[in-house]
Protein backbone atom coordinates (compact mmCIF):
# COMPACT_ATOMS: atom_id res chain seq x y z
CA UNK A 1 0.00 0.00 0.00
CA UNK A 2 1.55 3.30 -1.08
CA UNK A 3 1.05 6.04 1.46
CA UNK A 4 1.78 9.75 0.98
CA UNK A 5 0.94 12.99 2.65
CA UNK A 6 0.65 16.41 1.08
CA UNK A 7 2.36 18.86 0.84
CA UNK A 8 5.57 17.63 2.47
CA UNK A 9 8.21 16.09 0.23
CA UNK A 10 10.13 13.27 1.79
CA UNK A 11 11.65 9.99 0.76
CA UNK A 12 9.23 7.14 0.09
CA UNK A 13 10.23 5.31 3.26
CA UNK A 14 10.06 8.37 5.47
CA UNK A 15 6.79 9.45 3.89
CA UNK A 16 5.23 6.05 4.49
CA UNK A 17 6.36 5.99 8.11
CA UNK A 18 5.08 9.51 8.67
CA UNK A 19 1.63 8.78 7.34
CA UNK A 20 1.34 5.48 9.13
CA UNK A 21 2.28 7.31 12.30
CA UNK A 22 -0.28 10.04 11.77
CA UNK A 23 -2.92 7.55 10.68
CA UNK A 24 -2.32 5.49 13.79
CA UNK A 25 -2.25 8.64 15.90
CA UNK A 26 -5.58 9.71 14.50
CA UNK A 27 -6.97 6.23 15.01
CA UNK A 28 -6.14 5.88 18.62
CA UNK A 29 -6.63 9.51 19.48
CA UNK A 30 -10.14 9.13 18.17
CA UNK A 31 -10.57 5.89 20.04
CA UNK A 32 -9.68 7.70 23.23
CA UNK A 33 -10.16 11.35 22.39
CA UNK A 34 -12.93 11.63 19.86
CA UNK A 35 -13.79 11.37 16.22
CA UNK A 36 -14.61 14.83 15.05
CA UNK A 37 -18.09 16.07 14.43
CA UNK A 38 -19.84 12.95 15.60
CA UNK A 39 -18.88 10.24 18.03
CA UNK A 40 -21.10 7.30 18.72
CA UNK A 41 -21.10 5.30 21.88
CA UNK A 42 -18.48 2.60 21.73
CA UNK A 43 -17.11 0.01 24.10
CA UNK A 44 -20.01 1.46 26.00
CA UNK A 45 -19.81 -0.37 29.29
CA UNK A 46 -22.10 1.97 31.23
CA UNK A 47 -20.83 5.05 29.38
CA UNK A 48 -23.92 7.28 29.55
CA UNK A 49 -26.18 8.05 32.53
CA UNK A 50 -29.49 6.90 31.03
CA UNK A 51 -28.27 3.76 29.31
CA UNK A 52 -26.33 2.71 32.42
CA UNK A 53 -29.72 2.34 34.09
CA UNK A 54 -31.07 0.17 31.26
CA UNK A 55 -28.38 -2.48 30.69
CA UNK A 56 -30.53 -4.85 28.60
CA UNK A 57 -30.30 -2.43 25.67
CA UNK A 58 -26.80 -1.06 26.36
CA UNK A 59 -24.45 -1.73 23.43
CA UNK A 60 -20.97 -2.68 24.60
CA UNK A 61 -18.88 -3.33 21.46
CA UNK A 62 -19.19 -3.95 17.74
CA UNK A 63 -16.79 -5.90 15.53
CA UNK A 64 -16.58 -6.26 11.75
CA UNK A 65 -14.05 -8.43 9.92
CA UNK A 66 -13.63 -10.73 6.95
CA UNK A 67 -14.28 -14.24 8.22
CA UNK A 68 -10.81 -15.83 8.39
CA UNK A 69 -12.08 -19.32 7.56
CA UNK A 70 -14.69 -18.23 5.00
CA UNK A 71 -13.25 -15.24 3.20
CA UNK A 72 -16.19 -14.64 0.87
CA UNK A 73 -18.11 -13.54 3.98
CA UNK A 74 -17.95 -10.88 6.65
CA UNK A 75 -18.71 -11.56 10.30
CA UNK A 76 -20.45 -8.86 12.33
CA UNK A 77 -20.60 -9.17 16.11
CA UNK A 78 -22.50 -6.81 18.41
CA UNK A 79 -22.77 -7.18 22.17
CA UNK A 80 -25.15 -5.87 24.82
CA UNK A 81 -25.79 -6.00 28.58
CA UNK A 82 -22.32 -5.60 30.13
CA UNK A 83 -20.85 -6.93 33.37
CA UNK A 84 -22.90 -10.12 33.62
CA UNK A 85 -21.74 -12.00 36.70
CA UNK A 86 -22.17 -15.68 35.81
CA UNK A 87 -24.04 -16.59 38.99
CA UNK A 88 -26.52 -13.71 38.71
CA UNK A 89 -29.72 -15.78 39.03
CA UNK A 90 -32.47 -16.64 39.31
CA UNK A 91 -33.51 -14.40 36.37
CA UNK A 92 -30.05 -14.17 34.81
CA UNK A 93 -29.68 -12.02 31.67
CA UNK A 94 -32.55 -12.00 29.16
CA UNK A 95 -32.80 -9.92 26.01
CA UNK A 96 -35.41 -7.16 26.28
CA UNK A 97 -38.75 -8.26 24.87
CA UNK A 98 -39.83 -6.19 21.88
CA UNK A 99 -36.67 -4.07 21.63
CA UNK A 100 -35.01 -3.67 18.25
CA UNK A 101 -31.42 -4.90 18.34
CA UNK A 102 -29.91 -3.63 15.09
CA UNK A 103 -26.67 -3.95 13.14
CA UNK A 104 -26.57 -1.28 10.44
CA UNK A 105 -24.55 -1.13 7.22
CA UNK A 106 -23.89 2.06 5.22
CA UNK A 107 -22.45 1.18 1.81
CA UNK A 108 -22.84 4.63 0.18
CA UNK A 109 -21.37 6.93 2.83
CA UNK A 110 -24.60 8.81 3.54
CA UNK A 111 -24.60 8.08 7.28
CA UNK A 112 -27.88 6.23 6.73
CA UNK A 113 -28.30 2.46 6.69
CA UNK A 114 -28.54 0.81 3.29
CA UNK A 115 -29.10 -2.44 5.14
CA UNK A 116 -30.14 -3.28 8.69
CA UNK A 117 -30.24 -6.67 10.38
CA UNK A 118 -32.84 -6.49 13.16
CA UNK A 119 -33.38 -9.00 15.95
CA UNK A 120 -36.60 -8.75 17.98
CA UNK A 121 -37.03 -11.08 20.97
CA UNK A 122 -39.97 -12.51 22.86
CA UNK A 123 -40.01 -14.66 25.98
CA UNK A 124 -41.67 -17.93 26.92
CA UNK A 125 -41.56 -18.18 30.70
CA UNK A 126 -42.77 -21.59 31.90
CA UNK A 127 -42.05 -21.03 35.60
CA UNK A 128 -45.40 -19.52 36.48
CA UNK A 129 -46.27 -19.88 40.16
CA UNK A 130 -44.54 -23.25 40.45
CA UNK A 131 -40.85 -22.39 40.80
CA UNK A 132 -38.24 -19.66 40.86
CA UNK A 133 -35.71 -21.74 38.92
CA UNK A 134 -34.47 -20.84 35.42
CA UNK A 135 -34.10 -24.57 34.80
CA UNK A 136 -35.19 -27.41 37.09
CA UNK A 137 -32.80 -30.05 35.78
CA UNK A 138 -29.95 -30.68 33.38
CA UNK A 139 -30.31 -28.94 30.01
CA UNK A 140 -28.69 -30.84 27.15
CA UNK A 141 -30.94 -29.54 24.39
CA UNK A 142 -32.77 -26.28 23.77
CA UNK A 143 -36.04 -28.24 23.68
CA UNK A 144 -35.55 -30.02 27.02
CA UNK A 145 -38.54 -29.51 29.35
CA UNK A 146 -36.06 -28.70 32.13
CA UNK A 147 -35.35 -25.34 30.46
CA UNK A 148 -38.11 -23.20 31.90
CA UNK A 149 -37.07 -19.76 30.62
CA UNK A 150 -36.77 -19.50 26.83
CA UNK A 151 -36.32 -16.68 24.39
CA UNK A 152 -37.05 -16.61 20.67
CA UNK A 153 -36.37 -14.02 18.01
CA UNK A 154 -37.33 -12.84 14.57
CA UNK A 155 -34.46 -11.69 12.34
CA UNK A 156 -35.34 -9.27 9.56
CA UNK A 157 -33.33 -7.75 6.74
CA UNK A 158 -34.37 -4.13 6.18
CA UNK A 159 -33.54 -2.05 3.10
CA UNK A 160 -34.90 1.45 2.37
CA UNK A 161 -37.88 1.39 0.06
CA UNK A 162 -38.31 -2.38 0.31
CA UNK A 163 -40.58 -4.56 2.39
CA UNK A 164 -38.82 -6.24 5.34
CA UNK A 165 -37.49 -9.70 4.55
CA UNK A 166 -37.77 -12.22 7.38
CA UNK A 167 -34.63 -14.35 7.48
CA UNK A 168 -35.46 -16.20 10.70
CA UNK A 169 -39.07 -16.54 11.84
CA UNK A 170 -38.73 -18.27 15.21
CA UNK A 171 -35.07 -18.56 16.11
CA UNK A 172 -34.11 -19.85 19.54
CA UNK A 173 -31.60 -17.89 21.58
CA UNK A 174 -29.04 -19.84 23.56
CA UNK A 175 -29.95 -19.37 27.24
CA UNK A 176 -27.84 -17.81 29.93
CA UNK A 177 -25.31 -20.34 31.19
CA UNK A 178 -26.59 -21.23 34.66
CA UNK A 179 -23.60 -23.43 35.52
CA UNK A 180 -21.76 -26.64 34.76
CA UNK A 181 -24.22 -28.89 36.55
CA UNK A 182 -27.20 -27.37 34.74
CA UNK A 183 -25.61 -26.99 31.29
CA UNK A 184 -22.64 -29.35 31.02
CA UNK A 185 -22.26 -28.75 27.25
CA UNK A 186 -22.96 -25.08 26.56
CA UNK A 187 -21.00 -25.30 23.30
CA UNK A 188 -23.59 -27.81 22.11
CA UNK A 189 -26.46 -25.51 23.07
CA UNK A 190 -24.85 -22.64 21.18
CA UNK A 191 -24.42 -24.83 18.13
CA UNK A 192 -28.09 -25.84 18.31
CA UNK A 193 -28.98 -22.14 18.42
CA UNK A 194 -26.94 -21.35 15.29
CA UNK A 195 -29.23 -20.85 12.29
CA UNK A 196 -28.30 -21.11 8.61
CA UNK A 197 -29.65 -18.17 6.60
CA UNK A 198 -31.59 -18.68 3.35
CA UNK A 199 -29.17 -16.84 1.01
CA UNK A 200 -26.00 -18.03 2.70
CA UNK A 201 -24.43 -17.14 6.01
CA UNK A 202 -25.51 -17.91 9.56
CA UNK A 203 -26.46 -16.25 12.80
CA UNK A 204 -26.65 -16.95 16.52
CA UNK A 205 -27.96 -15.15 19.59
CA UNK A 206 -26.03 -16.31 22.62
CA UNK A 207 -24.34 -15.42 25.85
CA UNK A 208 -20.56 -15.08 25.51
CA UNK A 209 -17.49 -14.15 27.49
CA UNK A 210 -16.98 -10.42 27.02
CA UNK A 211 -14.38 -10.19 24.23
CA UNK A 212 -13.25 -6.67 25.13
CA UNK A 213 -10.06 -6.63 27.18
CA UNK A 214 -8.47 -3.78 29.13
CA UNK A 215 -7.64 -2.54 32.60
CA UNK A 216 -10.49 -0.19 33.51
CA UNK A 217 -8.40 1.49 36.17
CA UNK A 218 -7.67 3.97 33.41
CA UNK A 219 -10.43 5.92 35.18
CA UNK A 220 -8.33 6.12 38.37
CA UNK A 221 -6.18 9.07 37.25
CA UNK A 222 -4.97 7.14 34.19
CA UNK A 223 -3.77 3.94 35.83
CA UNK A 224 -3.08 5.29 39.27
CA UNK A 225 -1.15 8.38 38.21
CA UNK A 226 2.09 6.42 37.83
CA UNK A 227 1.12 3.36 35.70
CA UNK A 228 1.07 1.24 38.87
CA UNK A 229 -2.51 0.07 38.28
CA UNK A 230 -2.12 -2.12 35.20
CA UNK A 231 -2.19 -5.79 34.29
CA UNK A 232 -5.70 -6.65 35.45
CA UNK A 233 -8.27 -7.46 32.77
CA UNK A 234 -11.24 -5.86 34.46
CA UNK A 235 -13.72 -7.65 32.20
CA UNK A 236 -12.31 -11.13 32.77
CA UNK A 237 -15.01 -13.35 34.26
CA UNK A 238 -17.92 -11.29 32.96
CA UNK A 239 -20.29 -12.18 30.14
CA UNK A 240 -22.34 -10.26 27.57
CA UNK A 241 -25.30 -11.00 25.35
CA UNK A 242 -23.96 -11.40 21.82
CA UNK A 243 -25.44 -11.32 18.32
CA UNK A 244 -23.24 -12.68 15.54
CA UNK A 245 -24.08 -12.84 11.87
CA UNK A 246 -21.96 -14.08 8.96
CA UNK A 247 -23.02 -12.65 5.60
CA UNK A 248 -21.74 -13.05 2.03
CA UNK A 249 -19.89 -9.90 0.99
CA UNK A 250 -22.20 -9.54 -1.99
CA UNK A 251 -25.13 -8.96 0.40
CA UNK A 252 -23.31 -6.11 2.14
CA UNK A 253 -21.66 -4.30 -0.78
CA UNK A 254 -23.38 -1.49 -2.66
CA UNK A 255 -25.20 -2.91 -5.70
CA UNK A 256 -24.09 -6.37 -4.58
CA UNK A 257 -20.62 -5.85 -6.04
CA UNK A 258 -17.80 -6.09 -3.45
CA UNK A 259 -15.22 -5.86 -6.25
CA UNK A 260 -16.31 -2.36 -7.28
CA UNK A 261 -17.72 -1.27 -3.91
CA UNK A 262 -15.73 -2.97 -1.14
CA UNK A 263 -16.14 -0.49 1.74
CA UNK A 264 -18.96 -0.55 4.26
CA UNK A 265 -19.62 1.40 7.44
CA UNK A 266 -21.03 -0.51 10.42
CA UNK A 267 -22.67 0.46 13.69
CA UNK A 268 -25.10 -1.15 16.10
CA UNK A 269 -28.07 0.51 17.74
CA UNK A 270 -30.99 -0.29 20.01
CA UNK A 271 -34.53 0.99 19.85
CA UNK A 272 -37.24 0.49 22.41
CA UNK A 273 -40.68 1.73 23.27
CA UNK A 274 -41.52 3.68 26.37
CA UNK A 275 -42.98 1.60 29.18
CA UNK A 276 -46.39 1.90 30.78
CA UNK A 277 -46.04 0.91 34.42
CA UNK A 278 -48.72 -0.56 36.66
CA UNK A 279 -48.47 -2.73 39.79
CA UNK A 280 -46.60 -5.86 38.81
CA UNK A 281 -46.48 -4.95 35.10
CA UNK A 282 -44.41 -2.98 32.63
CA UNK A 283 -45.97 -2.83 29.18
CA UNK A 284 -44.38 -1.22 26.08
CA UNK A 285 -46.32 1.65 24.59
CA UNK A 286 -45.75 4.38 22.03
CA UNK A 287 -43.21 4.83 19.27
CA UNK A 288 -39.79 3.24 19.13
CA UNK A 289 -36.88 5.53 20.01
CA UNK A 290 -33.14 4.95 19.69
CA UNK A 291 -31.55 4.68 23.12
CA UNK A 292 -28.06 3.38 22.37
CA UNK A 293 -25.60 3.43 19.50
CA UNK A 294 -22.09 2.15 18.92
CA UNK A 295 -19.44 2.54 16.23
CA UNK A 296 -15.73 2.83 17.00
CA UNK A 297 -14.43 1.64 20.39
CA UNK A 298 -13.74 3.79 23.44
CA UNK A 299 -15.28 7.01 22.17
CA UNK A 300 -18.38 7.87 24.17
CA UNK A 301 -16.85 6.65 27.42
CA UNK A 302 -13.89 9.03 27.56
CA UNK A 303 -14.54 11.82 25.05
CA UNK A 304 -17.99 13.24 25.52
CA UNK A 305 -18.77 15.05 28.76
CA UNK A 306 -21.60 13.57 30.77
CA UNK A 307 -24.03 16.26 29.65
CA UNK A 308 -23.77 15.23 25.97
CA UNK A 309 -23.74 11.44 26.25
CA UNK A 310 -27.45 10.68 26.50
CA UNK A 311 -28.39 12.99 23.65
CA UNK A 312 -25.68 11.56 21.44
CA UNK A 313 -26.92 8.01 21.98
CA UNK A 314 -30.15 9.06 20.26
CA UNK A 315 -28.53 10.42 17.07
CA UNK A 316 -28.05 8.62 13.75
CA UNK A 317 -24.63 8.89 12.09
CA UNK A 318 -26.12 11.08 9.35
CA UNK A 319 -26.42 13.88 11.93
CA UNK A 320 -22.86 13.64 13.25
CA UNK A 321 -21.44 16.43 11.13
CA UNK A 322 -24.05 18.85 12.51
CA UNK A 323 -22.94 18.59 16.17
CA UNK A 324 -20.70 21.58 17.03
CA UNK A 325 -20.57 20.75 20.74
CA UNK A 326 -18.91 17.43 19.97
CA UNK A 327 -16.61 19.03 17.40
CA UNK A 328 -15.35 21.44 20.03
CA UNK A 329 -14.58 18.64 22.46
CA UNK A 330 -12.56 16.85 19.80
CA UNK A 331 -10.68 19.85 18.46
CA UNK A 332 -9.56 20.59 22.01
CA UNK A 333 -9.69 17.13 23.64
CA UNK A 334 -9.43 16.58 27.36
CA UNK A 335 -7.45 13.35 27.61
CA UNK A 336 -4.09 14.49 26.12
CA UNK A 337 -4.06 17.36 28.57
CA UNK A 338 -4.66 14.91 31.41
CA UNK A 339 -1.78 12.76 30.19
CA UNK A 340 0.42 15.84 30.09
CA UNK A 341 -0.63 16.94 33.58
CA UNK A 342 -0.20 13.50 35.15
CA UNK A 343 2.72 12.02 33.20
CA UNK A 344 4.44 15.06 31.72
CA UNK A 345 4.08 13.88 28.11
CA UNK A 346 3.33 16.89 25.90
CA UNK A 347 -0.14 17.00 24.43
CA UNK A 348 -0.40 17.25 20.63
CA UNK A 349 -1.11 20.73 19.31
CA UNK A 350 -4.71 21.77 18.83
CA UNK A 351 -7.02 22.15 16.99
CA UNK A 352 -6.96 18.51 15.84
CA UNK A 353 -8.60 19.03 12.44
CA UNK A 354 -6.73 16.06 11.00
CA UNK A 355 -8.82 13.67 13.08
CA UNK A 356 -12.04 14.72 11.40
CA UNK A 357 -10.90 13.42 8.02
CA UNK A 358 -9.61 10.17 9.49
CA UNK A 359 -12.73 9.08 11.34
CA UNK A 360 -15.67 10.89 9.86
CA UNK A 361 -14.93 10.11 6.23
CA UNK A 362 -12.56 7.16 6.35
CA UNK A 363 -9.19 7.26 4.66
CA UNK A 364 -9.08 7.54 0.87
CA UNK A 365 -7.42 9.60 -1.82
CA UNK A 366 -10.83 10.81 -2.93
CA UNK A 367 -11.51 12.62 0.34
CA UNK A 368 -9.12 15.39 -0.62
CA UNK A 369 -7.85 15.43 2.94
CA UNK A 370 -4.28 15.29 4.22
CA UNK A 371 -3.82 11.57 3.64
CA UNK A 372 -3.26 9.98 0.26
CA UNK A 373 -3.98 6.31 0.89
CA UNK A 374 -6.95 4.17 -0.04
CA UNK A 375 -7.85 2.38 3.17
CA UNK A 376 -11.50 2.39 4.20
CA UNK A 377 -13.72 5.22 2.97
CA UNK A 378 -16.94 4.62 1.05
CA UNK A 379 -15.60 7.21 -1.41
CA UNK A 380 -13.48 4.32 -2.71
CA UNK A 381 -16.66 2.63 -3.89
CA UNK A 382 -16.92 3.18 -7.63
CA UNK A 383 -20.71 3.31 -7.95
CA UNK A 384 -21.72 5.75 -5.20
CA UNK A 385 -22.90 9.32 -5.67
CA UNK A 386 -20.09 11.29 -4.03
CA UNK A 387 -22.36 14.35 -3.70
CA UNK A 388 -24.47 12.45 -1.14
CA UNK A 389 -21.46 11.49 0.98
CA UNK A 390 -21.44 13.04 4.47
CA UNK A 391 -19.01 12.77 7.38
CA UNK A 392 -20.33 10.19 9.84
CA UNK A 393 -18.80 8.18 12.68
CA UNK A 394 -18.91 4.52 11.69
CA UNK A 395 -16.67 1.48 12.01
CA UNK A 396 -15.50 1.27 8.39
CA UNK A 397 -14.38 -1.99 6.81
CA UNK A 398 -12.66 -2.48 3.47
CA UNK A 399 -13.82 -5.98 2.58
CA UNK A 400 -11.10 -6.33 -0.08
CA UNK A 401 -8.22 -6.13 2.41
CA UNK A 402 -6.61 -9.59 2.56
CA UNK A 403 -6.91 -11.52 5.79
CA UNK A 404 -3.72 -11.32 7.83
CA UNK A 405 -2.23 -14.76 8.40
CA UNK A 406 -0.84 -13.72 11.79
CA UNK A 407 -2.91 -10.78 13.06
CA UNK A 408 -1.03 -8.12 14.99
CA UNK A 409 -2.91 -6.91 18.05
CA UNK A 410 -1.74 -3.33 17.37
CA UNK A 411 -3.24 -3.20 13.88
CA UNK A 412 -2.11 -0.21 11.81
CA UNK A 413 0.48 0.74 14.42
CA UNK A 414 2.43 -2.37 13.45
CA UNK A 415 1.54 -2.25 9.75
CA UNK A 416 -1.36 -4.72 9.85
CA UNK A 417 -3.87 -3.03 7.54
CA UNK A 418 -6.58 -5.57 8.25
CA UNK A 419 -6.61 -4.40 11.86
CA UNK A 420 -8.43 -1.56 13.56
CA UNK A 421 -9.48 0.99 12.25
CA UNK A 422 -10.08 -1.06 9.09
CA UNK A 423 -12.96 -2.80 10.81
CA UNK A 424 -12.25 -4.38 14.16
CA UNK A 425 -11.21 -7.94 14.93
CA UNK A 426 -11.81 -9.59 18.28
CA UNK A 427 -8.05 -9.64 18.93
CA UNK A 428 -7.33 -5.96 18.20
CA UNK A 429 -5.92 -4.26 21.31
CA UNK A 430 -7.56 -0.89 20.91
CA UNK A 431 -6.49 0.35 24.34
CA UNK A 432 -2.76 -0.20 23.84
CA UNK A 433 -3.01 1.33 20.37
CA UNK A 434 -4.56 4.39 21.96
CA UNK A 435 -2.02 4.65 24.76
CA UNK A 436 0.86 4.56 22.29
CA UNK A 437 -0.15 6.56 19.28
CA UNK A 438 -1.83 9.41 21.12
CA UNK A 439 1.67 10.38 22.20
CA UNK A 440 3.33 10.01 18.80
CA UNK A 441 4.46 6.39 18.48
CA UNK A 442 5.61 5.29 15.01
CA UNK A 443 5.40 1.81 13.51
CA UNK A 444 8.03 -0.24 15.27
CA UNK A 445 9.00 2.62 17.57
CA UNK A 446 6.85 2.74 20.70
CA UNK A 447 6.89 5.43 23.36
CA UNK A 448 9.15 3.97 26.06
CA UNK A 449 7.17 5.42 28.96
CA UNK A 450 4.05 3.63 27.72
CA UNK A 451 5.68 0.60 26.10
CA UNK A 452 3.95 -1.88 28.40
CA UNK A 453 0.53 -0.32 27.83
CA UNK A 454 -2.05 -1.54 30.30
CA UNK A 455 -0.37 -5.00 30.31
CA UNK A 456 -3.60 -6.60 29.12
CA UNK A 457 -2.76 -7.80 25.63
CA UNK A 458 -5.36 -10.50 25.02
CA UNK A 459 -8.74 -11.59 26.26
CA UNK A 460 -8.81 -13.95 29.23
CA UNK A 461 -10.47 -16.73 27.19
CA UNK A 462 -9.18 -17.58 23.70
CA UNK A 463 -11.40 -16.83 20.74
CA UNK A 464 -12.67 -19.57 18.45
CA UNK A 465 -11.42 -20.28 14.94
CA UNK A 466 -14.91 -20.79 13.48
CA UNK A 467 -18.17 -18.86 13.65
CA UNK A 468 -19.19 -17.17 15.90
CA UNK A 469 -15.56 -16.83 17.11
CA UNK A 470 -16.55 -15.32 20.49
CA UNK A 471 -15.57 -17.41 23.51
CA UNK A 472 -18.08 -19.45 25.48
CA UNK A 473 -19.48 -17.70 28.55
CA UNK A 474 -17.84 -17.88 31.92
CA UNK A 475 -19.59 -20.16 34.40
CA UNK A 476 -17.59 -19.40 37.55
CA UNK A 477 -18.24 -16.52 39.90
CA UNK A 478 -16.10 -13.44 39.40
CA UNK A 479 -15.41 -13.16 43.13
CA UNK A 480 -13.50 -16.43 43.43
CA UNK A 481 -11.40 -16.77 46.60
CA UNK A 482 -7.68 -16.18 46.12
Amino acid sequence: MNVTRRPARTSSTARTAAILTTLALGLASTAVLGAGAGVSSASSHREAPLIAADPQVDNTDVYAFTSPDNQDTVTLVANWLPFQEPNGGPNFYPWADGAHYDINIDSQGTGKPDLTYRWTFHTEDRRGTNTFLYNNGVVNNLTDPTLLFRQYYTLQELRPGCDPVTLVEHGTAAPSDTGRASMPNYAGLRQQATVQLPDGGQTVATQAADPFFLDLRVFDLLYGGNLSEVGQNTLAGYNVNSLSIQIPKSRLAYKGDPGRNPVIGVWSSTEKQTMKLSPGKAEPAGKYVQVSRLGNPLVNEVVLPAGLKDAFNSLPPSEDHNQPAVVNKVLNPEVPQLVQAIYGLPAPATPRTDLQEIFLTGIAKATGGPFQVDLNSQLMNKDINAKKFVPAEELRLNMSTPVTANPDRLGVLNGDFQGFPNGRRLTDDVVDIALQVMEGATPGHLIAALAAGDKVNTADKPFGTVFPYVALPYDKAVNQPN
